[in-house]
């Protein structure tokens, strides 16, 4: 596991420094790195050893620790600086089965001063961010702003993996172009790109997939040939497959300054956390929604993860129509009010998909056409099938008996304008 542009890593020849190096870097390399440099660099201000700080006597480790502190606080250092030094140094010390018995105090541990004045960015600030960069940086920071994904997610700490045009698998890219089979679309996050380590999907509305198309056409149009293991955001030096987070950092930040902002690239994610809080309260979306697009952990994580990565299609597109909701909130341009011929579609779609229709089926229903009996007649049909045929795995009861059947077992899938709703035996 090489590591690169890492102070002090000349300490790793030492096979114990090594051997605590590659454990710490098996959760996150990030973080071992960091240990790294904290812990050269208190050695190397004391001119002492990793070793030789390790086997200090108790009282002399300790009273270390404590005028380390003192002298840094004299220095005007952050708490949370000083306790980042101590939580390396406490690692190593474990490592060597050392612990530190005494209580050290650090004052403002838990403030973070470099972001005391940070606020999220309004719609219209926003606009002047993704106006001020490039077509490469305009589609990160939509990703970011729009889908609410991670730098790291974009290409990870060290440039090996990152965010693939397979990724977005409802995105088709072909010598006529991009083109999105739905929007909002599907942007699936893989287990390795995920903080948490679990998969997860959230989506990207129409703003941000007319940057992205933009962006890959360009790429296109310059002679690369994409297909679905291509990055998303490519690195300016094809030195490495994927753009390293650091260099997804500094480009996102040069725009923001660019367009007169002090903001962390980070604020880019925390702007579409806010935007669907304040949806959330406008009843626009859940909150188990939210959690799942942002990455954390929940109910339906949970769900989609014993699910072997798969939700129920109305799930799914549920969701879909809810984040098409929240839009209003998140782009930064005014989304086209659908039709009523438009939303009428999209309401029958969703119910011939509620009572069984598979997507392929519903996709090649032409529903601006269809007549109203035609179409009561299908949905009739439909549920006769399921209580005839389907009646050990699905069935339709009256909505009171519901809490009945769950009790016994059956999960409720969808209420229907009859007074009734679909239930069905889990998979």
């Amino acid at each position: 596991m090489p590591i690169q542009r890492v102070k002090y890593k000349f300490l790793l020849e030492d096979p114990d420094v090594q051997r605590w190096y590659r454990n710490l870097a098996r959760g996150s390399r990030v973080t071992a790195d960091v240990y790294l440099r904290r812990l050269g660099g208190f050695c190397a201000e004391r001119k002492i050893t990793p070793k030789e700080l390790a086997s200090m006597e108790q009282k002399e480790l300790e009273d270390l620790l404590l005028d380390a502190v003192d002298e840094l606080e004299a220095q005007g250092s952050a708490g949370s600086y000083i306790k980042s030094i101590l939580k390396a140094l406490k690692s190593w010390l474990r490592h060597n089965r050392r612990e530190i018995k005494v209580k050290i105090k650090i004052k403002g541990a838990e403030e973070t001063p470099s972001l005391r004045d940070e606020r999220v960015p309004t719609r219209n600030e926003l606009l002047r961010i993704l106006l001020a960069g490039d077509k490469k940086t305009r589609a990160a920071s939509a990703l970011m702003a729009f889908s609410g994904l991670r730098p790291e997610t974009l290409g990870n700490y060290d440039g090996s993996d990152g965010l693939r045009v397979g990724d977005l698998p409802e995105m088709s890219v072909s010598d006529g172009g991009v083109k999105f089979a739905r929007i909002p679309t599907l942007v699936v996050v893989r287990e390795s790109l995920s903080k948490a380590r679990h998969r997860y999907f959230t989506f990207l509305g129409e703003e941000g997939c007319r940057y992205l198309r933009e962006y890959l056409e360009d790429r296109m149009k310059q002679g690369e040939k994409i297909n679905s293991s291509s990055p998303v955001i490519t690195p300016k030096l094809r030195m490495k497959p994927f753009i390293r987070t650091v260099n997804i950092g500094d480009m996102i930040r040069t725009t923001i300054r660019k367009a007169g902002f002090p903001w962390r690239p980070y604020v880019l994610r925390s702007y579409f956390d806010t935007q669907l809080m304040i949806a959330e309260n406008a009843g626009k979306v859940i909150r188990d929604y939210r959690q799942f697009w942002m990455g954390h952990k929940g109910d339906i994580e949970a769900r989609y993860t014993t699910n072997k990565h798969r939700l129920p299609e109305n799930v799914v597109e549920d969701m879909r129509v809810s984040y098409q909701r929240c839009q209003e909130y998140l782009q930064t341009t005014v989304p086209e009010a659908p039709s009523e011929d438009k939303i009428r579609n999209e309401f029958k779609k969703h119910l011939l998909l509620v009572v069984g229709f598979s997507p392929v089926e519903v996709e090649k229903i032409n529903l601006s056409t269809i007549k109203e009996e035609e179409f009561q007649g299908m949905i009739r049909q439909k549920l006769l099938t399921l209580m005839e045929n389907n009646g050990a795995r699905q069935k339709i009861v009256p909505i009171e008996e519901i809490e009945k059947y769950i009790e016994k077992g059956w999960e409720f899938v969808a209420a229907l304008p009859n007074g009734k709703a679909v239930i069905r035996l889990p998979a």
